[in-house]
């Protein structure tokens, strides 16, 4: 992969930007010294978690998260589907909801996502043949923007981050993915380009991401290779791109990748794509961060203990690159993680894959999280987006 020169970068249009006042404030929250937060701010990081309504109305939750984190981010509150349920109807209630309490609890805010693009995670009505009027390639590169433009619009004075697109990477071939978007626009990376253009237009000072679930599995080689080959692509054409969010959903398979082992990892390669990515002047972020635990132990003693330690391997690695400047994880206690319903335990077991027990405790991960951040190199502040100097 070519590397970049910081005049390439900026000439693209991709220099990170500052924060607002107003994410300045929320950043300057007071937290206990050995929160998560505070340990990770210590290094030039954010920590964080995703959050959705059944989190919203537990109040426990809202003070762990209060506890623990400077940043927030939605589970699917802030997607196509939540915001425009119907063409041309826009919802957002469900997404109002989770920025007030960002707002109300000094949190800063990310916003995933914009733009998921995968067929099966379009809104329902989006069909192949959906009508998008005479000439289709305008008509839904029109509805497009306007979803983009709407949605940045509402959100522009709090969110600090957004994933403007989610998964566009086939994770078996490497290939972009088909939609009804590109097949009426003509091209998956027509769409893509449009869709960061049209954030960018509305936000200038904003961080915008490509976010993915690319990892360090052996089986996940063309999955990074295709990563890899669109991240140049945007380079080449000029796509304003500031970021990419590496989702880290470590462990063992799911639904999507049941052959997976626990512990799979080729630690070589994962470094090379990382390199190969700061190299053309990407920022990185981990942002949906868990470890799928489905065939460890029934014991809790050896299963967290495995779980613990494949999660500090993998930070230690990735936050050993000082581009990181944020950690979240996708639910921060055990009821609240999106695993509890997928591939389940042999044994009928919950799963634990994050660093709080279902009452509110601190596991094993907990403290790899924490020691990862201590053994992490510092960053520059005032080069990362989303964290002020």
């Amino acid at each position: 992969m070519s590397h970049w020169s910081r005049r390439e970068v900026v000439q693209a249009g991709l220099a990170t930007a500052g924060l607002s006042a107003l994410a300045r404030s929320a950043a300057s929250a007071d937290l206990a010294p050995d929160s998560l937060e505070s340990l990770a701010r210590s290094r030039g990081l954010h920590f964080g978690t995703a959050l959705g309504g059944r989190g919203l109305a537990d109040a426990s939750y809202g003070e762990l998260i209060r506890a623990q984190c400077g940043i927030i981010v939605a589970e699917n509150a802030f997607k196509m589907p939540a915001i425009q349920p119907q063409p041309g109807e826009f919802n957002f209630e469900r997404a109002d909801a989770l920025a007030a309490f960002a707002s109300a609890n000094n949190l800063l805010l990310r916003g995933h996502c914009l733009l998921w693009h995968h067929p099966r995670w379009l809104p329902r009505w989006m069909t192949d043949d959906y009508d998008f009027g005479a000439d289709r390639a305008a008509g839904a590169e029109k509805f497009l923007v306007d979803h983009i433009s709407r949605t940045t619009k509402h959100f522009e004075k709090q969110v600090i981050s957004w994933d403007v697109v989610n998964e566009a990477v086939d994770n078996v071939t490497g290939e972009m993915r088909e939609t009804p978007l590109s097949k009426a626009i003509g091209s998956p990376d027509k769409v893509l380009e449009i869709a960061f253009r049209a954030a960018r237009a509305n936000l200038p000072n904003t961080e915008l991401v490509y976010n993915d679930y690319m990892g360090w599995e052996p089986g996940s080689a063309a999955h990074r290779g295709g990563v890899l080959k669109l991240l140049e692509r945007f380079r080449k054409n000029g796509v304003p791109v500031n970021a990419l969010g590496l989702q880290s959903h470590i462990g063992a398979g799911n639904q999507d990748d049941n052959a997976r082992p626990f512990n799979a990892r080729d630690e070589r390669a994962w470094r090379k794509f990382l390199e190969d990515v700061t190299g053309m002047g990407y920022t990185l972020l981990i942002t949906e961060f868990d470890v799928q635990d489905t065939p460890l132990p029934t014991d809790f003693t050896p299963r967290d203990r495995a779980v613990a330690a494949l999660g500090r391997a993998f930070l230690d690695i990735t936050l050993s690159f000082t581009q990181v400047n944020a950690v979240l994880c996708w639910g921060l206690m055990d009821s609240q993680s999106w695993l509890q319903g997928r591939t389940p335990r042999a044994d009928g077991q919950p799963k634990r894959p994050t660093p709080y027990d279902n009452h509110y405790q601190p596991k094993p991960l907990r403290d790899a999280i924490a020691a990862a951040f201590h053994a992490a190199p510092p960053r520059k502040p005032a080069a990362i987006a989303g964290i002020p100097a």
